[in-house]
């Protein structure tokens, strides 16, 4: 049975990534440094702006590539340094993660949207 799909889970789940990372690789305590806090908000906004809602694939299958290359470059390093860790201090958001988008097809793209 495939969990629920909401933008509420999206934004924790990134949230917990970038929180494993930046406390992993800048040696954050608490709060996350600047860089990180700025990818953060980057996100989330993304997220608000999303035209599938929650409809919205994993990032990695949508057909609408809303990030700039700059910034997706940087949440692909959080994901490949924070993925493998997240089993272990996330498991619950890990398995909902994984498990998004399984048997569903990507959403086509779409037409006279702006990002």
């Amino acid at each position: 049975m495939k969990p629920p799909h909401d933008l509420a889970n999206e934004r924790k789940t990134i949230a917990a990534m970038i929180s494993i990372y930046c406390r992993g690789t800048h040696g954050t305590k608490d709060d996350l440094c600047e860089a990180c806090g700025e990818l953060m908000t980057y996100a989330n906004a993304r997220l608000d702006r999303c035209p599938f809602g929650e409809e919205k694939p994993k990032c990695s299958a949508c057909p609408v590539h809303c990030y700039k290359p700059e910034m997706r470059t940087r949440v692909q390093e959080v994901m490949r340094y924070a993925g493998p860790r997240m089993l272990g201090r996330h498991p619950v958001l890990a398995a909902r993660h994984l498990m998004q988008g399984l048997g569903k097809p990507s959403p086509p793209p779409v037409k006279g949207k702006t990002i």
